[in-house]
């Protein structure tokens, strides 16, 4: 949970840490750890399942590792509906907000009576802020085709709907613990987060009344941007499920505008110029709304690319700030939340369990350096002086056959700090951060 002020000031004075900066959430009570130790941390991409096969023979340096994750409480039996797609499934990172951003976006091609993607947008925050509440596809749909003004509520969409900039003005956050190269379910807590008077109060536009008769025109056509290869590929399973989960609820419930939806999918590659690529292709087969990228540097890399072709761009991940105020002529939405709240929660994990030098690494790009910066923020208005901390950054590879991320020179500089918690902000590349940690004998513990 989030602690205030004075907790965090006070936590200063117990034990070691370290965190990676990839995402950071630490238990109720402080841990000792002895002087050589320092925790390790984690964020979003590194906070799976899968993510331990990314080291290898070495799987048994996450033992320990904390973090946090923009993530709420999952239905089981939202996780039975997703295992049906996918009995594979072992991870649900970014599954709900995958699912929801698909669900929402029907909704509002439905109420715009139309599958102009500008008309599609200028519904999108409406779905989720006021009039009728319905938390289900079949129920949300038959009210759109009656031109009922309605407010979904779904998985992850739960608290409020969006502010006017199209982002959650409310989320969770769920802090992760490995034990035994997995996540230790039992150890998971949920932090609410956001500020509900935040969502927006604008009208949209006056709802179109179709019913479920075929409207003229061809079918919505949805599109994944998403990670198949390239670092962020372990988030992928995840986000396919809840992709194909709300395809297949839209089209058991009658589709939208008398149609079922028609779906696309394309890989980010997490490589601007392959997902560069991958949207003109993509725009190219007739997709009305795109959604992705995975990451934040990915979606601010496309953006430009989406708009000038008029179409919605919906992440279900990119957690960047800068997204709140890009320049986007209104086409883009994300059902992930800012980065300035989750900086906040990593900020009071690592405090609690009592950092007093603090190293936070992170992949050199928009997503890695702005939680970073955040992070860094959020400890100084916590009492932690400056010079108590120290950023580092690393240059994410593009490419599969491009070398591993080398962080020989930066391991070095978090020893001689004397770090006693370490945050890696990064991807499935950020396996081998931790390695070259442990590599220059910085010993991580819990």
């Amino acid at each position: 949970m989030l602690v205030s002020r004075g907790s965090r000031t006070a936590a200063l004075a117990a034990c070691a840490t370290i965190l990676l900066a990839t995402s950071a959430c630490g238990s109720d009570k402080p841990e000792e750890t002895t002087a050589q130790q320092a925790r390790l941390y984690g964020t979003d991409g590194n906070m799976l399942n899968s993510f331990p096969a990314e080291l290898k023979d070495r799987a048994d340096l996450v033992n320990g590792m904390k973090g946090t994750t923009p993530a709420t409480p999952l239905p089981e039996e939202f996780k039975s509906r997703l295992q049906s797609v996918d009995p594979k499934l072992g991870d649900y990172l970014y599954s709900a907000e995958t699912y929801d951003a698909i669900v929402i976006s029907a909704l509002a091609a439905q109420l715009a009576g139309s599958t102009d993607s500008t008309k599609i947008a200028q519904q999108i925050v409406g779905v989720t802020n006021g009039g009728e509440r319905c938390e289900n596809v079949a129920a949300c749909l038959s009210l759109a085709q009656a031109g009922r003004d309605i407010e979904y509520r779904g998985v992850s969409v739960t608290r409020s709907g969006f502010t006017d900039a199209g982002e959650p003005a409310t989320t969770s956050y769920a802090t992760l613990h490995f034990d035994g190269e997995r996540l230790n379910d039992g150890k998971t807590e949920f932090v609410g987060a956001g500020d509900e008077s935040a969502a927006s109060t604008k009208a949209p536009p006056k709802a179109s009344k179709q019913g479920k008769n075929p409207v003229p025109g061809a079918p919505l056509v949805i599109a994944g941007l998403f990670p198949k290869t390239g670092d962020l590929a372990l988030a992928y399973p995840p986000m396919a499920a809840g992709a194909t989960l709300a395809i297949k609820e839209i089209n058991a419930a009658g589709g939208v505008l008398g149609k079922k939806v028609t779906w696309l999918e394309g890989d980010d590659g997490a490589s601007a110029t392959k997902a560069k690529a991958t949207v003109a292709e993509l725009i190219e087969g007739g997709a009305d709304v795109i959604i992705g990228a995975a990451s934040s540097g990915i979606s601010l890399a496309v953006l430009p690319e989406t708009v000038q072709a008029g179409k919605v761009l919906f992440s279900p991940s990119s957690t960047d700030d800068g997204l709140t105020t890009a320049e986007d002529k209104g086409l883009f939405f994300r059902t992930a939340p800012p980065d300035s709240l989750q900086g906040r929660a990593l900020a009071d994990v690592i405090l609690r369990d009592g950092s007093q030098r603090i190293a936070i690494v992170a992949r050199k790009d928009s997503y890695g350096e702005g939680l970073q910066s955040v992070v860094k923020a959020e400890l100084e208005k916590a009492g932690i002086a400056g010079d108590r901390i120290k950023l580092l950054t690393y240059e994410p590879q593009e490419g599969e056959s491009a070398p591993p991320v080398d962080f020989t020179t930066g391991a070095k500089e978090v020893k001689d700090f004397g770090a006693d918690a370490v945050l890696v902000i990064g991807f499935g590349e950020s396996a081998q951060v931790i390695r070259a940690l442990a590599d220059a004998g910085v010993e991580m513990g819990s």
